[in-house]
């Protein structure tokens, strides 16, 4: 099972085995921790998938309402997770800021001093990330 602590650990894990933790500042290191957390949350996801069809939910506890989803949720993410992949042919700063609110549970407040824009901002690019991901995943 795949709660937030075991995801924070895997993150850690993931950042320092990878050799390339060289992060300038904390808004760098938010979105790449970000990303890191989507990848694990992905492959947890697909093994999970793989390994059995149905069975109980992943239980992981989002800040966002479209994550909140419990019927086949290894699907959700998966389908979520390939929806980010085609909008970032896009809108690389929407992808970021889905990875953190999605993914990695941050704040607007965070996603915002990270990003290095007003909480309006996130906002609003927030609704416009989940327009375009429900018009993908429909």
């Amino acid at each position: 099972m795949l709660d937030t602590t075991a995801l924070v650990h895997e993150s850690y894990l993931r950042l320092v085995q990878s050799g390339r933790l060289d992060v300038n500042d904390r808004r760098h290191f938010l979105a790449y921790a970000a990303t890191t957390m989507r990848s694990i949350i992905v492959d947890f996801a697909r093994q999970r998938r793989a390994r059995k069809r149905g069975g109980d939910a992943i239980q992981v506890t989002l800040n966002t309402g479209l994550a909140e989803t419990s019927a086949s949720s290894e699907e959700e993410i998966i389908r979520v997770n390939d929806a980010l992949d085609a909008l970032k042919e896009t809108d690389d700063r929407l992808v970021k800021l889905v990875e953190m609110r999605y993914f990695a549970g941050l704040t607007e407040e965070e996603i915002a001093v990270s990003m290095d824009v007003s909480v309006r901002t996130v906002r609003r690019e927030w609704q416009r990330a989940r327009l375009l991901l429900m018009a993908t995943l429909e």
